[in-house]
């Protein structure tokens, strides 16, 4: 499985971005997806994550009302939309493929395929 991210670049806070992720390799529709992130200096932490069929989704508390995460299984792509960004949101963003037999999203723990990061930078 190979995941492609695009979509990343600089933006004013309180703008909006929205990030991409193509995967190849696999049906998609095996897998729940995430988007994940790393600032400098910090821990990588899960941003987003969506169960097979796109019912199930979770959230961090950061970005809760402000980030959407969305998929389309016939494209093979998972969407992160990303409103009202803030400083602290700068990182580089990547997507992420748990296989799952369940229509559950997935812990942070659970990803097996990682694609290459995209850097969102948010100034103030």
């Amino acid at each position: 499985v190979q995941l492609q991210a695009s979509g990343g670049g600089l933006v004013q806070a309180g703008g909006s971005l929205g990030l991409s992720c193509v995967v190849s390799g696999r049906t998609l529709y095996w897998y729940a997806l995430g988007w994940f992130r790393q600032a400098p200096g910090k821990e990588r932490e899960l941003v987003a994550s969506i169960s097979r069929s796109g019912r199930d989704s979770y959230y961090t508390d950061s970005v809760k009302g402000r980030f959407t995460v969305s998929r389309d299984n016939a494209k093979n792509a998972v969407y992160l939309q990303m409103n009202s960004l803030k400083p602290e949101d700068t990182a580089l963003y990547f997507c992420a493929a748990a296989p799952r037999y369940g229509d559950t999203y997935a812990g942070p723990t659970e990803y097996d395929y990682w694609g290459q990061g995209t850097l969102v930078t948010v100034s103030s």
